[in-house]
């Protein structure tokens, strides 16, 4: 029996069908993208609206029970684990868009509408929202990890383009931060401390973005380079070219390789660029020739970019298959992954060492990244039932992080904290740290809200 069995009773009554206790259910929503144990609730809530999760919060809150929120389940570092039990609250069918202003550029979504079905509802109106970090994340979710993705370069963050949010707070009240305004100079800025908050201040109910027009052309390409190093290279001298590009991603010769095998490409197995341009017809092509003559600076080759739709999908869905692409180079291997984010100026010199760093090691671990804005991505392919495997995988992943801490940039670009990455939380903030933690007293004193994730345990 579970030691919250008072509370999970209260919830039955309070809930009847909404609530399961039944331990697939349970397993399934603390399951993430992640190689971490899986670490189930107590019971699962379906939650209908925010009436529902401030009505379970509260019922929490009265047992000191904890409470994570559930969105997709697509995060990377077990944010989703609940060592210590309690309740999850699933708000995959909070799904609804409530307004949408044209006018405005601002969409007001409960938290549980994924990107692609908002994106989707918004497909006759002009406008798109630019978010993408590769799987189809819920926008609560992606407020919770402070998500980016492959444009970030140019319309960059969940930092950047929530403007306001309805959040439960650990005691069941609800509250509002921001509003549909640019801009405010009243008081404290609460969007932003709830974004990337990973569920450990409050639940996300309702979050109002911005939004953006739909491009006139698209342009995508792609060019190969000798090396990782003249790519990034190439990249970093883009970026401070100030090309509005809209995306710039990385992929290494083993992430191609999985691409060609699993997407069914044809591409050349070296360090390559996918890019992509947003304008008019005359802006994007004054963009790729601007970009091409960069790039022949730095050994790139085979340039060549096209507006066709379904040529620049079949591109863009094997970058978001790239996970997957990696995963299947080795069937048997879990994949570890990990990401950091560096000052663009210091991009080569982190990525060039990572890669010697998994060469040196013997792994089998391809890189990706949103390199447009420092940031990139390692997959390590392990067998989890082998120690040294592990241990290797480890070192390499702890190396990355002080190594991107130690060049001025941080331990996770988008990936978030959770479980994997709260061992280096003291290195990369100091003493502010134990600010973070101030705050967290203050709002949660019974730390019920989604326990055991971004603080190091010595806090």
């Amino acid at each position: 029996m579970s030691r919250y069995q008072a509370a999970i009773t209260q919830l039955q009554a309070r809930f009847d069908r909404q609530l399961s206790t039944n331990l697939t259910v349970r397993q399934q929503h603390a399951h993430t993208t992640t190689w971490l144990n899986n670490q189930p609730a107590d019971a699962v809530l379906t939650a209908k609206d925010k009436y529902d999760v401030a009505d379970a919060v509260k019922i929490c809150a009265e047992h000191q029970m904890p409470v994570v929120a559930f969105g997709i389940g697509s995060s990377l570092e077990g944010q989703l684990n609940a060592p210590h039990g309690g309740l999850c609250i699933d708000m995959s069918q909070m799904d609804q868009v409530l307004e949408v202003s044209a006018e405005d550029l601002t969409a007001t979504v409960q938290a549980g509408v994924t990107r692609e079905a908002l994106n989707h509802y918004l497909r006759d109106t002009g406008l798109f929202f630019p978010l993408d970090p590769g799987a189809n994340a819920t926008i609560g979710g992606m407020v919770a990890t402070r998500a980016s993705g492959t444009n970030a370069v140019r319309y960059g963050t969940m930092k950047d383009v929530v403007l306001a949010l309805e959040v439960v707070l650990p005691d069941g009240q609800i509250i509002k931060t921001g509003s549909r305004a640019k801009k405010s100079s009243a008081g404290y800025d609460l969007t932003r401390l709830i974004v990337g908050s990973e569920g450990t201040l409050g639940i996300v109910t309702e979050v109002t973005v911005k939004l953006f027009g739909q491009p006139e052309v698209v342009g995508s390409g792609l060019c190969h380079f000798p090396s990782i190093d003249l790519a990034c290279q190439a990249t970093i001298a883009t970026i401070q070219m100030c090309l509005p590009i809209a995306r710039i991603e990385l992929l290494d010769p083993v992430q191609i390789r999985a691409c060609n095998q699993y997407s069914q490409l044809n591409l050349a197995e070296q360090a390559t660029l996918f890019v992509e341009f947003h304008g008019t017809q005359q802006s994007v092509a004054e963009q790729t020739a601007l970009f091409a003559e960069i790039i022949a600076d730095f050994g790139g080759a085979d340039f060549s970019w096209h507006s066709d739709e379904a040529a620049r999908k079949k591109l863009w869905t094997a970058r978001h298959h790239a996970y997957f692409a990696a995963c299947a180079l080795r069937p048997e291997a879990k994949g570890l992954s990990t990401d950091a984010c560096v000052p663009i100026s210091r991009l080569a010199d982190c990525v060039t060492a990572t890669q010697d760093d998994i060469i040196a090691s013997g792994m089998l671990a391809p890189i990706v990244g949103h390199v447009g804005d420092g940031n990139f991505h390692v997959l390590l392919l392990v067998d989890t039932n082998n120690p040294d495997e592990i241990k290797k995988a480890e070192e390499i992943i702890g190396r990355l992080a002080h190594r991107a801490i130690e060049m001025g940039g941080t331990c996770t670009g988008e990936h978030g904290v959770g479980q994997g990455k709260r061992k280096y939380m003291a290195a990369e903030h100091g003493e502010a740290l134990k600010v973070m933690r101030a705050i967290k007293q203050a709002i949660d004193p019974n730390n019920i809200m989604n326990p055991d994730k971004i603080w190091p345990d010595e806090l």
